[in-house]
C-alpha cells in the first residue's frame, strides 16, 4: 500500500530551508508516534524517494513520519548532517501537537544505512543535551568505519574506490580522528547508557552483520532495551520493519518528558 506524502520546507538553524517529506498525517490517529526519519545511502548518496518504503512501513505501524533531506558528503562532511538532524528534531518537538494533534505525542528517530548512523548519532546527541526520545529504529545501519569485521571481509565488499561503504566513510569523516567521535560513529561511544529503547532490523548475510551485532550487544549491556530482527531470504522487509516498529511503539509509547526545545 502506498501512502500519500506531503512535501514542505522548514526553517531551522541553517542558511537554507530544509526539505521534509511527511507521511501518514491523514491516516494516523491523534497522538500517534512521530518519527524523524533519515533516508538510506552511504553518506554521499540517497534522497527522499529512497526513504519511501521504510517511511510507509512505519506509517503501517501507526506512526506519522517526517523524512528529511539531510546534507550529503563530500560537500557536507561530519558533523553537518547530525547538526541538521538535531535541529529538525527540535523543530518537530516544538510542533508535535500541530503535526500529530497532541503535545503528548511520543517522538522517535529512525534511519537506514548511513541514515541509521545519523539517526543513532542524533539520538546520542539528544541524550547528551537533555532531550528525551521514546526510541530509535535502525535498519542496516553503518556503524564501523574500520570495515575490518569478519562479515565485511566475507561479504567481499571491495577495496576503497569500489566499496560503497569505504568510499562513503572516506568522504563523510573530515579526519581519521572523527572515527573516535560518538556523534560520527555512535557505536564507538564509551557511554551508551541513556540511549532510548532500540529496534534494529538487519538483512541476514549483510556485510554489516558483525558491527550491527556488536552495537546491539553493547546497548543491551548498557541497560538499553534492544530488539534485533533479522530479515531472512524470502522475508518481506517492509513487514519486518513494520512489526518491529509496532512492538517498539507498544513498549515505549508514553509522553515525551524533559524536553529542551
Amino acid at each position: 500500500m502506498s501512502y500519500k506524502s506531503h512535501d514542505r520546507t522548514i526553517e531551522i538553524d541553517r542558511p537554507e530551508p530544509l526539505a521534509v517529506r511527511f507521511y501518514g498525517r491523514g491516516e494516523c490517529e491523534s497522538g500517534a508516534p512521530l518519527v524523524l526519519h533519515f533516508h538510506g545511502g552511504a553518506f554521499t548518496d540517497g534522497n527522499l524517494g529512497d526513504g519511501a518504503k521504510m517511511a510507509e512501513a512505519l506509517v503501517e505501524a501507526g506512526a506519522v513520519v517526517a523524512s528529511i533531506d539531510y546534507p550529503l558528503a563530500p560537500a557536507h562532511r561530519f558533523p553537518d548532517a547530525v547538526e541538521v538532524g538535531y535541529s529538525a528534531l527540535q523543530w518537530m518537538l516544538r510542533r508535535r501537537s500541530r503535526i500529530c494533534g497532541s503535545r503528548a505525542t511520543p517522538l522517535y528517530i529512525a534511519g537506514e544505512e548511513a541514515g541509521g548512523n545519523i539517526a543513532a548519532a542524533v539520538a546520542t546527541m539528544a541524550r547528551d543535551r537533555g532531550l528525551e526520545l521514546s526510541g530509535q529504529i535502525l535498519v542496516n545501519p553503518l556503524l564501523d568505519p574500520n570495515l575490518g569485521t569478519c562479515s565485511m571481509r566475507a561479504g567481499n565488499a571491495g577495496p576503497m574506490g569500489r566499496c560503497k561503504y569505504a568510499d562513503g566513510w572516506h568522504h563523510y569523516l573530515r579526519t581519521p580522528r572523527d572515527g573516535d567521535h560518538p556523534y560520527a560513529v555512535p557505536a564507538s561511544a564509551h557511554r551508551l547508557a541513556g540511549i532510548p529503547p532500540t529496534a534494529i532490523i538487519a538483512t541476514s548475510g549483510t556485510p554489516l552483520r558483525d558491527e550491527v551485532l556488536s552495537y546491539a550487544k553493547r546497548l543491551a549491556a548498557a541497560g538499553v532495551p534492544t530488539d534485533t530482527t533479522w530479515i531472512d531470504k524470502g522475508d518481506n522487509a517492509s513487514d519486518r520493519i513494520r512489526d518491529s516498529a509496532r512492538n517498539l511503539f507498544s513498549m515505549t509509547s508514553h509522553p515525551t518528558e524533559r524536553i529542551t526545545p
